[in-house]
């Protein structure tokens, strides 16, 4: 009988408090979202479980909600995985994601404090740091925090809370880990023009350079890599 091969995910968990349902849910939520294991990546109920000192229903519990955060896919007889979309799904997160910011950026601009804005030059600094260092890892979590940083001011908590969730969405894909050096440093030439925008709280200017970055992005994922497991084929859509 041939051995079953140890999910990628197992390793991955840490058990600080063994047993509480939030930390569960917590830590499985973390593992995807910081980029730890690919998409498809076997989620064993029962071992994860034994992992954590529980029985499988906390588990289970905790997958049900990554599923309804687009994070988990279910197969009946199939057992649960890290959600892999396809290249259009891909896409049209992405355009939820612009559409959501683009709504949020004006108010943010116009009710940025000096803290708001040390926060997002602090930020970009990291940007540029994971530029010089060719650090794709580093620039892809730090790309988000600058997008979180510029959005956040806003305080349209419903419209962040939505914005948040197309973000994790497409966070199994790690694109911007899977993209060339050069498209990453034409990206965050547009994050210095936004920055500049923003801190000189010019709307006008903000939303042209915020639409320029967007039309690159879809330019930029339009070229990922289609034959690494990272993106589903087109006849298999995304189905919680």
């Amino acid at each position: 009988m041939p051995l079953r091969r140890r999910s990628a995910l197992l390793a991955r968990l840490v058990v600080d408090e063994p047993g509480q349902p939030r930390v569960i849910l917590g830590e499985l939520r973390r593992i995807i979202l910081d980029g730890a294991v690919r998409p498809c990546t076997i989620i064993p109920l029962r071992e994860v479980a034994e992992v954590f000192g529980v029985s499988p229903i906390p588990v289970r519990e905790a997958l049900k909600t990554l599923i309804g955060e687009g994070l988990v896919t279910h197969e009946p007889h199939g057992g649960y995985a890290v959600a892999q979309l396809t290249a259009t799904e891909l896409r049209e997160m992405y355009i939820v994601r612009e559409t959501l910011e683009m709504a949020s950026l004006a108010r943010a601009a116009a009710n940025a404090t000096a803290a708001d804005c040390a926060n997002l030059m602090e930020i970009n600094a990291r940007l540029e740091q994971a530029i010089r260092d060719d650090d794709p890892v580093s620039y892809h979590r730090q790309s988000r925090n600058f997008h979180v940083a510029l959005t956040k001011p806003s305080r349209m908590f419903r419209l962040l809370h939505m914005l948040e969730s197309a973000w994790n969405v497409t966070e199994p894909v790690q694109s911007m880990v899977h993209i060339g050096r050069a498209d990453r440093v034409r990206l965050h030439a547009d994050h210095a023009l936004m920055l500049s925008a923003f801190l000189a709280k010019d709307v006008d200017r903000l939303l042209v350079a915020a639409e320029r970055h967007h039309r690159r992005l879809e330019t930029v994922i339009a070229t990922l890599p289609t034959d690494r497991g990272l993106l589903a084929p087109e006849d298999i859509s995304f189905s919680p």
